[in-house]
């Protein structure tokens, strides 16, 4: 029996078995036709609850309302993840459906083309679209259905919108049409977006400025939101959370975090304690930051850990591009603030090459005189292995480069994990987005790579800080940067503790020149330890770190630490160096000065004048070296009153130094500020007032008001001012000196003790007894607790407060404490020093005010005899001494 060849099942032939068929079967399906369905009326769906806590953010709402009123009617809502764009488009959300209830709220997940597909047939659900469930293309069907003005006004959310490929990857099976172009463009509709991507952004609406950028929130409005999740705060919890918000960087999702930990393990948990523990460590902050606040308001697929929600913007990033992934790993290092596009632009190749060019790679170390470190112009070399790899850089052209690195950077600053300052060059990150990374890095096992090109690339940049301050900005740009890698881990391997030491040795010079001392102090610390366990104790670069900390604590007064550094450097560098080398001369000159600070000038003296005459021999009498050990012994002479030796040795010093290195050089200025204090102690004011003055000018052009040495140089003409009559004008740059000494080093400090004091003579020749009294006084128990009794400057504040007791009449009192300072003058230093004379001679006048002529005139014969020791006999000041001798001669024979 013949088979046939076509099978058709109709309405009477309702089914049929084919054991063998060799034509065409031809298959017709009819389905009953869709029941007709009444539309609904419009509602909204919403699928997150609203946020009780909510906090307004300022206007971002009504920007989002006036975005969905102009063509195109679209806004987008642009940040960080967990930054809140979602909890702002949920309340926008609702208060649309609050404010006209025919209007239709559709909420659209967008993280995949598959949510978004199935949030547009949940939207021809809510519709009952006819055909939504024979229709293959429900894109389509929807896109038909809102552009239709008809069926009434809508807005979309489209949440979490953050890949590109999810809107503008084609598919076959949608004909061939991305996914952006099914989202209508009506008068009836409006679309909002939350995105992390800036560029998608930008295309889905069309218009940059259309985009509303979300970031941290106010301090004011975190404070509120930390206090609402929190149920409340007490004005001590206040003023802790917002140090708290701050080290969340206002971030709220973080905020939320740190609120559901606290109130999960209260009572056990506390702001405080909370706080605390955020404080102690990355890793620490991490673990409460990766903690997950479990909130019902965020999607499901979405994280409650802002780390974690970050690492997937990572993630991604990594998989678009890797080598912005790899800009934004190098950043994580840096301090968040003012990253500088020149360091990171650097090529692999060109960095490298940087760093070699600034070792000696065929020398373990660089020990010839012109690499020795010396007396506030030190600068530290030293040799290292370089990884000479061969995949340094790479042939691409410097155009190409430039455009990758822009793309990077563009690609990062799309999705707000990087923003510019106003000229573009300098870069910012969120801190937690930099700790996030670097968990990340840790993750998968990269930390330490980047890490050290970091710090490879930080080395490479930073410049040789000059003493004229030429490149100091450029040294600054980088300083809070090198605080950060300080605080690193990188420097394990012998090239990265090259690395570092040298970075180190850099910004300290650097911090030292520019009297920023506690910063200098830290680095060189640092350096010292990491050198010590490093190279031990009895290498050159750990003595050559001692000596840079000594010479900096030395300027910040603790005379006794420098003094056992400098001994420490010194016996190292006799050792391995030889005595006459000029890194052991630096070293005992070092010694020398912290004795001439504790007032233990023999020893100073003995140690410096047979360096000064091996300086000469060695290096040769006009070599800096020698120059400097010359200006310090100079400036010995002068507070020993020996001002005709001091003025020679100075004026040789000065007038070498302007052959050498030019009139306006910060070495010269100093050459030439001693020489003035020698002119001062000769009362040769004029010449003095000039010098100063010139001084003054020419050190704050250079280095701003503020600087110590500009400090120094103002108090100096300050007391030329004074000694020439000009108490106003002197007690005007006495005070300002002083505040700005008192607000940088403190009230202890040596320096501030010296203004403070001659601020106080300013205010008693001004007739301001009170004040100049109640300074002094003050100074007296400050000097007390910091120097010997017998030290220069414990018996001049003594003197002076003497003087101004007096002046106030408590004679009694005064004239106590003038003997005293009087006695003490004479133990230490003998009679022929002038601050001895001045107030041997206030002494003498007390006295015959007293009509004590006699005791009045053994004193002034010791007086006159020591006038013409320390100025001459053709002196007028010495003239002035023997005049007032025989005049009081005269009155005590008369009295007889």
């Amino acid at each position: 029996m013949a088979l046939p060849s076509a099978i058709s099942f109709g309405p009477h032939n309702r089914g049929a078995e084919v054991g063998l068929n060799y034509g065409t079967i031809n298959t017709e399906i009819h389905l009953p036709p869709e029941r007709p369905e009444t539309p609904p009326h419009p509602f909204a769906s919403i699928y997150f609850s609203r946020d009780p806590d909510f906090v307004s953010r300022g206007d971002v709402l009504e920007q989002i309302a006036l975005g969905c009123s102009e063509p195109p009617r679209r806004v987008a809502l642009v940040g960080l993840g967990g930054v809140g764009k979602s909890q702002l488009a949920i309340e926008y959300a609702y208060r649309v459906s609050e404010a006209d209830a025919n209007t239709w709220v559709f909420w659209v997940h967008a993280e995949t083309r598959m949510r978004v597909e199935e949030g547009f047939r949940m939207i021809a659900d809510i519709v009952k679209l006819p055909g939504r469930n024979q229709q293959k293309d429900i894109l389509q069907l929807v896109y038909t259905w809102l552009s239709n003005e008809r069926n009434g006004k809508w807005v979309m959310f489209l949440d979490s919108a953050d890949d590109s490929d999810v809107f503008y990857s084609s598919v076959d099976d949608s004909g061939g049409r991305p996914l952006a172009s099914h989202l209508p463009q009506s008068r009836n509709g409006s679309i909002v977006i939350t995105t992390r991507d800036g560029n998608l952004a930008s295309r889905l609406t069309g218009d940059e400025r259309r985009l509303i950028k979300i970031g941290s929130m106010t301090e004011a409005d975190a404070l509120t939101l930390l206090e609402r999740r929190l149920g409340g705060l007490s004005d001590t919890e206040k003023s802790m959370g917002v140090d708290l918000l701050r080290a969340l960087d206002l971030v709220p999702l973080a905020i939320s975090q740190a609120a559901a930990y606290i109130q999960k393990r209260r009572p056990r948990s506390s702001l405080e304690k909370y706080l605390a523990e955020f404080r102690k460590s990355d890793k620490r902050r991490a673990w409460l930051l990766e903690h997950d606040a479990g909130d019902i308001r965020r999607d499901a697929s979405a994280s409650n850990s802002v780390l974690i929600t970050w690492q997937i913007s990572f993630d991604h990033i990594r998989s678009k591009r890797r080598s912005a992934a790899d800009l934004l790993s190098l950043m994580s290092f840096f301090n968040r603030q003012g990253i500088p596009e020149e360091v990171l632009m650097l090529s692999k190749r060109a960095y490298r090459e940087k760093l070699a060019s600034r070792y000696n790679l065929s020398e373990a170390l660089n020990v010839d005189g012109t690499g020795v470190p010396q007396i506030d112009h030190h600068d530290l070399d030293e040799s290292m292995d370089l990884d000479t790899d061969n995949d340094l850089g790479s042939a691409r052209s410097d155009n190409t480069a430039n455009d990758q690195f822009e793309e990077d950077i563009d690609l990062l600053r799309a999705y707000n994990l990087i923003t510019t300052n106003e000229q573009g060059d300098l870069f910012e990150m969120h801190g937690l987005v930099q700790l996030s990374t670097r968990k990340w890095l840790e993750a998968a096992g990269q930390q330490e790579t980047f890490e050290l090109e970091f710090l490879e690339r930080l080395a490479a940049s930073f410049p040789e800080p000059q003493q004229d301050a030429s490149n100091w900005l450029a040294c600054q740009r980088l300083l809070p940067h090198v605080e950060m890698a300080v605080d690193s881990s990188c420097h394990r391997s012998d090239w990265g503790l090259a690395v570092f030491s040298k970075l180190l040795r850099q910004t300290g010079r650097y911090t030292h020149l520019r009297g920023s001392y506690d910063v200098a102090e830290r680095l060189y610390r640092v350096l010292q330890s990491v050198c010590e366990s490093w190279r031990g104790k009895e290498d050159i670069d750990t003595a050559y770190s001692s000596f840079s900390l000594g010479h900096i604590l030395l300027r910040k007064g603790h005379d006794k630490e420098a003094e056992n550094l400098a001994a420490q450097a010194a016996e190292t560098s006799n050792t391995l160096l030889g005595p006459n080398h000029p890194f052991t001369l630096a070293t005992l000159e070092l010694i020398a000065l912290t004795f001439k600070s504790q007032d233990r000038f023999n020893e100073a003296e003995e140690l410096l004048k047979p360096l000064i005459e091996a300086s000469k021999t060695t290096m040769g009498p006009d070599d800096e070296q020698t120059l400097n050990l010359t200006e310090t012994y100079g400036e010995m002479l002068r507070q020993l009153g020996r001002l005709e030796e001091a003025e020679r040795l100075l004026v040789h010093v000065s007038e070498a130094r302007k052959i050498q290195l030019g009139l306006g050089h910060p070495r010269t200025m100093a050459s030439m500020s001693f020489l003035a204090g020698v002119l001062y102690e000769q009362y040769r004011l004029d010449e003095a007032a000039d010098m100063a003055r010139q001084v003054l000018e020419a050190r704050t052009s250079t280095f701003g008001p503020n600087h110590p040495d500009v400090l120094k140089s103002a108090s100096r003409l300050a007391s030329i001012r004074h000694g020439q009559g000009l108490f106003a004008e002197a007690e005007t740059l006495q005070a300002g000196v002083a505040e700005i000494s008192k607000e940088r080093l403190g009230w202890d400090h040596y320096e501030t003790q010296v203004y403070v004091s001659n601020w106080a003579l300013c205010l008693k020749d001004l007739g301001r007894l009170e004040e100049a009294e109640e300074m002094s006084r003050q100074l007296l128990e400050s000097v007390k607790r910091t120097l010997r009794p017998d030290h220069a400057l414990t018996l001049t504040v003594t003197a002076n407060l003497g003087i101004i007791r007096y002046e106030q009449g408590r004679s009694q009192e005064g004239e106590e404490l003038l003997v005293q300072a009087v006695e003490g003058y004479e133990a230490k230093f003998g009679l022929d020093h002038p601050d001895i004379l001045n107030r041997m001679e206030y002494l003498a006048m007390i006295l015959r005010r007293q009509d004590r002529n006699a005791d009045a005139l053994a004193l002034i014969e010791k007086f006159a005899q020591a006038m013409q020791r320390v100025y001459g006999v053709e002196h007028r000041l010495t003239r002035q001494a023997f005049d007032w001798l025989e005049e009081v001669r005269e009155v005590t024979c008369e009295g007889r």
